[in-house]
């Protein structure tokens, strides 16, 4: 191969080109999305300063919902996994329709508290507020990290924050679902059990749902965070080009 330079014609073996190509991994796309949060700071250093930080006698949930998980069931059995052959699935399917799981990951130890609910909305939001309330000794206060969806902050759920002075909610930044850990979870359950799965019905969907929370709860694994407000800004204003877009 000849590249053009400023010199002349210089040749380059094909191996440097294979060297570049891998270093440069033109075959991979990530996605990037900056918050437009007017208070992106302050609210960043309240969240990180909970995982790093967290406020003794009191417990941290980070709170979220994942709506729309669907009761997929293959048009044909699935292929076992086999030496050198992974498992098989049909590319098409039949919809048996949906449930929305609620889950509150404990920042302490790693636990998932969790319930299915046909719909995602403020009644059904209060009613998970109050079982998570009611699940945790009365003598700790709770700080609970949740997006902006508007079920959060609707009236009904100010309400019951003034009912409740224990609980202390922590919003993150808009467009920044990546701050909240409970999403690393969400992560998990859907690559282990929801997405490989078979489901003939929305009952037998939440059976799994319920069936992985519970051996997920015998042996949880922490999420422990590790960059603190500062380091996470740095990283951001290293992207000038980014933040201008």
């Amino acid at each position: 191969m000849q590249c053009a330079t400023a010199a002349g014609v210089t040749k380059t073996g094909n191996a440097h080109v294979r060297r570049i190509a891998i270093e440069a991994e033109p075959h991979r796309v990530t996605r990037f999305k900056l918050s437009k949060d007017l208070h992106f700071v302050d609210k960043l250093r309240d969240v990180v300063g909970l995982y790093l930080n967290p406020p003794e006698k009191a417990v941290v949930f980070c709170v979220d919902e994942k709506s729309g998980i669907q009761a997929l069931d293959r048009t044909r059995p699935v292929l076992p996994l086999r030496p050198r052959i992974p498992e098989r699935q049909t590319r098409d399917y039949i919809r048996h329709g949906t449930t929305c799981l609620y889950a509150a990951l404990c920042l302490l130890d790693g636990t998932v508290f969790g319930t299915c609910r046909p719909k995602r909305d403020t009644k059904e939001c209060v009613r998970f507020l109050d079982r998570v309330e009611q699940a945790t000794p009365a003598d700790d206060a709770i700080h609970v990290i949740l997006d902006n969806l508007s079920p959060h902050k609707s009236p009904p759920v100010h309400r019951w924050l003034r009912r409740h002075p224990r609980v202390h909610f922590h919003f993150i930044p808009t467009s920044s679902s990546w701050l909240n850990l409970v999403e690393r979870w969400f992560g998990e359950i859907t690559r282990d059990r929801i997405r490989r799965g078979t489901f003939e019905s929305v009952p037998a969907l939440i059976a799994a749902i319920e069936g992985y929370l519970a051996h997920y709860n015998q042996t949880p694994r922490r999420f422990i965070w590790t960059k603190n407000a500062d380091m996470i800004l740095d990283k951001i204003a290293k992207c000038p080009k980014a933040s201008n877009a």
